[in-house]
């Protein structure tokens, strides 16, 4: 197994062959062409976006480079905030905010006719909904809500409700996950900072914008186990509890997704808890995608 060593002590080929980009995505190109470019523009084979933005959406898009594709799927469950303009058909409401306080909640939505999945009626929750701002036929929303959840349909309904119409004007992503718009870096930062550095310069200015993919596993339950174990894992093997030499799961349940690690926090795979890690014997966790 090649180790990939301490995530703060990677030269830069390993940091882009196993990064993450905090990318605010700009307006025009859609998010697979974004995720196209990064992968060109760092040389790596593959790139994965957290999350599908429409074109004419900026804002925050974590990239997977590299084998860090391998763990696209710890943004499928996580939560995502957004900055909305809702443009109101007449004057704003006087009930304007209770209206907002009734759609805090699981909400039936059916995906538009435009979009990648079928179009079955499902549920999403909106966690948060706020206005930051109102004026004449304008509010400005602040929305934290399940993965999955389209906007421009919550402002449509919204407008319903109100008994005025509305749509939605323009949208930008804030938060995915762990991820927010305090850390976003642009396409012309990444540029810069592989430039510099392929010009024989430090890597400094790289790395201040290509991260470890450990720092997209931030807050999913963990394990820790053995080198040797991590050399079993890395040939197929599940995580037995003899490997396992630490944990901070938090109270996960069985089933639940979790994420190894060597001693120096190097991620080793994803997996499905099945065992108890105190164990003397038996599987612990079950495979789901190897990362080294």
């Amino acid at each position: 197994m090649r180790t990939r060593g301490p995530p703060d002590d990677r030269d830069p080929e390993t940091l882009l062959e196993f990064g993450v980009i905090n990318l605010d995505k700009p307006p025009g190109p859609s998010a697979h062409q974004v995720a196209a470019w990064v992968r060109d523009m760092a040389g790596v084979d593959r790139a994965a976006h957290a999350g599908t933005l429409d074109p004419k959406v900026t804002g925050c898009l974590p990239i997977l480079t590299g084998t860090a594709t391998r763990a696209a799927q710890v943004f499928d469950d996580s939560r995502k905030g957004y900055v909305s303009v809702l443009e109101v058909h007449a004057p704003v409401p006087s009930d304007f905010e209770s209206t907002l306080a009734e759609f805090e909640a699981p909400l039936y939505q059916k995906p538009p006719r435009k979009s990648a999945v079928s179009r079955r009626l499902r549920t999403r929750e909106i966690h948060r909904l706020d206005a930051l701002e109102t004026e004449s036929r304008r509010a400005l929303l602040e929305i934290e809500c399940e993965s999955g959840t389209y906007i421009r349909k919550l402002c449509h309904d919204l407008g319903l409700a109100l008994g005025t119409g509305a749509h939605m004007g323009d949208l930008r992503r804030i938060k995915t996950g762990t991820f927010n718009d305090y850390t976003l870096s642009t396409m012309e930062d990444l540029a810069d900072g592989l430039a510099f550095w392929r010009e024989g310069g430090d890597a400094e200015l790289l790395r201040e914008v290509v991260s470890p993919a450990e720092r997209a596993l931030e807050g999913i339950p963990r394990l820790t186990v053995a080198p040797s174990a991590a050399r079993e894992i890395a040939n197929g093997a599940p995580v037995y509890a003899p490997g396992v030499i630490d944990d901070t799961l938090g109270g996960a349940d069985e089933s639940e997704l979790v994420v190894c690690y060597t001693p120096d926090d190097a991620a080793v795979c994803l997996g499905h808890l099945v065992g108890d890690p105190d164990a003397d014997t038996g599987v612990v966790v079950e495979l789901e995608r190897v990362l080294v």
